[in-house]
């Protein structure tokens, strides 16, 4: 990738403000501010039953209070301590909040639980949000600072020896938490949900924008106060400008730059993420999670961001919330709960949700099935040359990766993945090429693989590539996708591309055909093209395309 590249106009680029929106819009503020008025006071009434049993378990043996964390600099972190009244050893927790304008308040019921099972808890709001002082710093060396003084306000205020000690966050918190026990050695398990590896790759995938998921961050912070830097990077993202200097400030950012600390001290890490996220789209989270050497889990679930592990924030009942409490029960109470010895994989598969458990991520795929794209518009078994595939640049096609950022993961948890008209897409736009029907349920788990040759007339050039489940019908939903951008080859020169689409656990049933659709717009994704430039798809001899499928 050529830094120098990235100073042309683009139109995906915006100074109007983003309008305010939240990434957690199923959480009820006012519930749970009566929650926590509950829990302060003890009066009980008009809460459910089920929230009233916790609050009274909890306030039995841990008292509630509210205050300030003296942060980096300074800076006054609003915050919530758990405390118990004993003054025996006891593990503790520090949960960082996520980026939104709720604060420690996201985390109000399941801290309670954690309190009610033995822990104290502290949980604070990141500077820059809500009534924390500072600037948003992005999970930067101020915030890494934070959670390390956040650690030191806990251990202060405990009422007895503390045995050990645990980090949990949500997306933004999840980050922050993997940073801070990579730098602070008295952490000794993390709890990362929603989170990130490499911050880089995932603003810049396969050298990409991802405009829609900076859009999403900055209207999700359009009440807090974000750092000069922090403006900056997010402007340059949307503007395509300063690659090179984003993905400096990124790499600091990134839990993957500080795996060796994590792996020096064999940090036990439990991830939980989504198959359709996006925000922090998943093959970046499972470079991070393939590279730690200590104790790890990851639970991957249908969905989009923060959806799979909503409904435990709400207090419902959440097998994702219950294996982060396990987690921690194994790792900071010593309690032999079985879950070091259930694999280190938990995927649930779309759409039919069963769970599969697995004992290494890789054991996922047994096989690789070599699918080639044809010139008649077919996947086939043998590699075909010659053939030429326009595809028009500047024009979207009803193939996108989702109606909208978060929130369409929660039509998919409910069973109502978005439906794809096939036959709307236009072939003069985008390059269209489908399989046999399947014989036998196509069991897809792993990482597709996705190799494509092709011709920019222009000097830089961008294409996104999605791989649909095709019903007899002509719908479809999406299995998975990724872009691809290519900002350093010559005008007129064929492009050899190699991409990684995001790993998926999904089942293709008989009678359905996978159809892959490359298209060279999508509002998710900044894109290089010249606009009614023609990208030139093909097969030569010596580099066939092809789309490597991973069967398990």
């Amino acid at each position: 990738m050529t830094p120098a590249a990235s100073s042309r106009p683009d139109s995906s680029a915006s100074s109007d403000a983003p309008a305010p929106s939240s990434l957690y819009p199923e959480l009820d503020a006012t519930a749970l501010g009566a929650f926590v008025t509950a829990l302060e006071s003890g009066d009980l009434t008009g809460l459910a039953p089920a929230r009233a049993a916790e609050i009274a378990e909890a306030r039995s043996v841990a008292v509630f209070t509210r205050g300030k964390v003296t942060g980096a600099d300074g800076d006054r972190l609003d915050a919530a301590l758990w405390r118990h009244t004993g003054a025996g050893p006891r593990p503790v927790i520090v949960m960082p909040s996520p980026w939104t304008d709720l604060g420690w308040l996201t985390y109000a019921v399941q801290a309670t639980l954690f309190a009610a099972r033995g822990y104290d808890v502290l949980a604070y709001t990141t500077r820059g949000f809500a009534a924390s002082e500072g600037q948003v710093d992005v999970a930067g060396p101020l915030d890494v600072a934070d959670g390390s003084r956040a650690l030191d306000h806990l251990i202060e205020r405990a009422s007895g020896p503390v045995t050990k000690i645990g980090f949990l966050g949500d997306s933004y918190g999840s980050g922050i938490s993997q940073l801070v026990a990579a730098h602070d050695t008295r952490v000794d398990a993390v709890v990362a949900l929603s989170s990130w590896g490499d911050l880089g790759e995932a603003f810049y995938e396969n050298s990409t924008r991802h405009v829609a998921a900076v859009r999403a961050l900055l209207g999700a912070a359009a009440k807090a106060r974000l750092s000069p830097q922090t403006q900056s990077v997010f402007d340059n993202v949307l503007g395509d400008r300063d690659i090179l200097g984003t993905l400096q400030w990124a790499e600091i950012r990134s839990p993957f730059s500080h795996i060796k600390e994590l792996n020096r001290r064999q940090v036990p890490v439990y991830f939980a993420h989504a198959w359709h996220e996006t925000l922090f789209p998943a093959n970046q989270t499972l470079k991070m999670f393939n590279e730690l050497t200590g104790p790890k889990r990851l639970a991957l679930s249908i969905g989009d961001h923060s959806g799979p592990e909503m409904t435990g924030m709400l207090g419902l009942p959440n097998r994702i919330w219950t294996d982060a409490h396990r987690w921690f029960d194994h790792h900071l109470r010593g309690i032999d709960n079985g879950i070091a010895d259930e694999g280190q994989v938990l995927s649930e598969v779309m759409w039919n949700k069963t769970l599969e458990p697995r004992p290494t991520w890789h054991s996922l795929t047994e096989r690789v099935h070599r699918l080639h794209l044809a010139g008649g518009g077919e996947l086939t078994e043998e590699p075909e040359a010659g053939w030429t595939a326009g595809v028009l640049c500047g024009v979207d096609t009803p193939a996108t990766v989702a109606d909208a950022v978060v929130t369409a993961g929660y039509a998919e948890i409910a069973g109502r993945p978005k439906v794809y008209p096939t036959a709307d897409i236009d072939r003069t736009v985008a390059a269209v090429w489908a399989s046999a029907p399947a014989e036998e349920t196509t069991r897809l788990r792993g990482t597709p693989r996705l190799r494509v040759t092709y011709r920019a007339a222009n000097p830089s050039s961008t294409f996104v590539a999605y791989l649909l489940d095709l019903a007899p019908d002509g719908t479809a939903h999406i299995v998975t996708h990724a872009p691809y951008t290519d900002l350093d080859s010559a005008p007129d020169s064929l492009i050899s591309a190699d991409i990684d689409l995001q790993a998926t656990a999904y089942d293709v049933p008989p009678g359905h055909r996978l159809m892959l659709v490359i298209d060279a717009r999508d509002p998710f994704y900044g894109d290089a093209n010249l606009p009614r430039a023609t990208l030139s798809f093909t097969s030569p001899e010596t580099t066939p395309s092809y789309v490597d499928l991973p069967l398990g």
